[in-house]
């Protein structure tokens, strides 16, 4: 293994069940406001129904990552979270009601929030702090490869059979079919665990309070902008509006991903050279750029750059967050801390989506993705100028 070391057997099996995964949650992702607009359901309510799916995701993520924690067990979590994920895809397909859509998209949440935690524990405990930027950055390269075949398997359906939405949603039951069967293969790792005492569904952030100081800085600066980061369905919905076709929206999709893909492990290894505050900071000025440049962009090939550099974005952010944060708590509380950071950013998703899809109806997409663009802008200098404390023992700065 020589360079590679750090890709333990465990990171390998996790990125391929994500990557099995999100190949089938990406076919369905780039069409779904589609789908939606096409059946009569109104900008307000895609916002809604994403949001109250996010919250969901949210409220369990800290949950189960608590219970993973108390259990000292990862394993389970993974395969039953990604055992549902992977029965809500066909769920879709069968009525195109809001009720039934928002219950399947609400179990799919449902088993990410049973996943989440467990998991980035998983991948955390599978590495030292030296290489967790790069072991993360795999695992998201991996995961958003997924993301780039699956929109490129519903771009070829629905040039062959335009506005033929419904058999995709059977079709994307396959992929995730074969990441549960890959979950079979993952052992549990010995693990000690935690004491603190696992709190109600309701009051499942109860980590927070307890949580270093260094953690609740940087997770809280992270969790406002998370406030006005909306779901990127507005992204896609905007490049319809300005003229993009159904099939060049999810191309735009597609070269998001793809530049994703190839920039997400070469970045987690700058981040354990540079550190993660440099490359968050430089994500979130990526971003402002982004949604600045989308409120004013009207010609396709803006929109293409625009979407690369949102690819970048993401890339310098989502892997390099969860290697910060994990490297800011004790390693019995891994999984409730990670699974609180991103339940609470879940539920500031809801937040998010609702507020865009009501500035959109009230002023017009220009002011929410402007307002976005402000918000990021300020917590950048947020994070460049933030002091921390001294870490915890056996923990790196």
């Amino acid at each position: 293994m020589g360079r590679f070391s750090y890709l333990s057997r465990a990171v390998w099996l996790l990125s391929l069940i994500s990557l099995f995964t999100d190949l089938a949650s990406e076919m369905l992702y780039p069409v779904m406001p589609l789908y939606l607009r096409s059946i009569g359901f109104s900008i307000f309510f895609i916002g809604l129904l994403e949001g109250v799916a996010e919250a969901v995701a949210g409220l369990s993520k800290g949950y189960f990552g608590q219970w993973s924690d108390r259990l000292g067990r990862r394993v389970p979590f993974v395969r039953w979270g990604y055992g549902l994920s992977a029965l809500s895809k066909p769920l879709l397909a069968v009525l195109a009601t809001p009720a039934w859509v928002l219950l399947a998209r609400t179990l799919d949440r449902l088993g990410k929030g049973l996943r989440t935690g467990a998991r980035d524990a998983l991948l955390s405990d599978e590495t030292t702090s030296a290489n967790k930027g790069k072991v993360f950055g795999f695992h998201r390269s991996m995961d958003t490869l997924g993301a780039v075949f699956g929109p490129l398997a519903a771009l070829g359906w629905l040039a062959a059979r335009p506005g033929q939405f419904r058999p995709l949603f059977l079709l994307a039951f396959v992929p995730g079919v074969l990441a549960v069967a890959v979950s079979l293969a993952l052992r549990e790792r010995p693990a000690v665990p935690s004491t603190r005492p696992v709190r109600p569904f309701w009051a499942s952030f109860g980590y927070w309070r307890v949580a270093p100081p260094a953690y609740r800085r940087v997770t809280g600066g992270l969790l406002v902008f998370a406030l006005f980061n909306s779901s990127d369905a507005f992204l896609l919905l905007l490049a319809r509006q300005r003229g993009v076709s159904e099939t060049g929206v999810i191309g735009l999709y597609i070269l998001y991903n793809a530049v994703y893909v190839l920039s997400a492990w070469p970045l987690g290894h700058l981040a354990d050279g540079l550190g993660p505050r440099r490359l968050l900071v430089g994500g979130l000025l990526a971003f402002a750029a982004v949604y600045g440049g989308v409120a004013l962009a009207h010609e396709h090939w803006t929109f293409a750059a625009l979407f690369a550099l949102y690819g970048l974005y993401a890339a310098s952010t989502e892997g390099v967050a969860k290697a910060w944060v994990s490297n800011l708590c004790a390693k019995p509380d891994t999984g409730a801390a990670l699974g609180t950071f991103s339940g609470l950013g879940s539920l500031a998703a809801l937040v998010a989506s609702l507020g865009a899809g009501a500035l959109w109806q009230l002023a017009g997409p220009g002011w929410t993705f402007g307002v976005a663009a402000v918000a990021a802008l300020g917590m950048a200098g947020y994070l460049a100028q933030i002091q921390l404390p001294q870490p915890l023992p056996d923990q790196p700065s």
